[in-house]
């Protein structure tokens, strides 16, 4: 070997010292990389819990809702401690339809079908709110009821066999109502008005619903603008979970005999009288004069 080559040799540290060297410098700034990530991880992580609530908050007040069915007013379709979720946008792009399980508010109307006791201090209260904003306790005065009527029809109970009818139709009710209990122990009898529905519940013999109502304003009826939204599916527990559809009776055609089309009939009525008139007239004939009178006063045809 050259004293050249000895020279450079000398000069150069060996290959296992420059890998040791360069994984020790990778190294270092890894291990403070992490710590800084997992102190960023704490500091971010209240933030995006707020941000999460905001937006489940946003969901719950605008899209979807969680309710907790409180009572067994709705059995055997719904049982007390199931949760549902409650479609808000549905009734912006379709009208309310007879078999629609829905939502409702009661305040300032029907009273509870439970009793609840008072938040004693404003932190119970605030567990309170999100509970029910979340579907995890129920709401005191939210209802859940099948839609029977709408606006316009005539809800009756019952025929000679013993069912509800709808416009004169009887609805066969028996793929959601609580086994062994009759349609309704209390007859009744109404027009419901138009931006009302008669609303019941499936276990009839427990439920305070429409027919318990009938010396209110609307004779039991409850306003459209006091809707929430339409359930549409059970969530909770997971063995029940299942859609709540509208069940076949109510698509029977006779059913929209009166009540889908009340006011279209009510404009053809309207209509009508105005259509005969304008038919006497002769198109494109001048209008009917004055009668014209003879010289002694006689009065003669008229002329156009």
């Amino acid at each position: 070997m050259s004293s050249e080559s000895q020279e450079h040799g000398a000069s150069r540290r060996p290959v296992e010292d420059e890998v040791d060297v360069v994984a020790e410098e990778t190294q270092k700034p890894a291990k403070g990389d992490k710590k800084d990530k997992k102190g960023s991880f704490w500091k971010e992580l209240p933030v995006l819990v707020v941000v999460a609530l905001v937006l489940a908050l946003i969901i719950k007040t605008f899209v979807i809702q969680a309710f907790y069915i409180p009572s067994e007013s709705m059995e055997n379709t719904l049982l007390k401690n199931d949760r549902v979720l409650v479609n808000k946008l549905v009734y912006h792009t379709r009208d309310i339809e007879r078999g629609d399980v829905v939502v409702f508010s009661g305040v300032d109307s029907w009273d509870g079908e439970f009793e609840m006791e008072e938040p004693s201090n404003p932190i119970a209260a605030f567990f309170r709110w999100v509970g029910t904003a979340f579907g995890v306790v129920p709401g005191e005065k939210d209802y859940i009821k099948r839609v029977i009527g709408v606006g316009g029809d005539h809800v009756k109970c019952c025929d000679d066999k013993g069912r509800i009818t709808v416009n004169g139709v009887a609805i066969d009710e028996g793929s959601y109502l609580y086994p062994g209990v009759k349609p309704s122990n209390e007859p009744f009898d109404i027009t419901v008005p138009q931006g009302r529905l008669w609303v019941m519940g499936d276990h009839r013999s427990v439920s305070l619903d429409s027919r318990w109502h009938t010396g209110d304003p609307g004779g039991g009826s409850i306003p459209v603008g006091q809707v929430i939204g339409r359930a549409f599916v059970i969530v909770w527990p997971f063995p029940r979970a299942t859609t709540l559809d509208i069940p076949a009776t109510f698509a029977q055609p006779a059913l929209q005999a009166l009540g889908d089309s009340a006011p279209l009939l009510a404009g053809f009525a309207l209509a009508t009288p105005l259509f005969l008139i304008r038919r006497r007239r002769l198109p494109g004939a001048p209008p009917l004069r004055r009668p014209r009178r003879a010289d002694d006063g006689a009065e003669l045809p008229w002329r156009r």
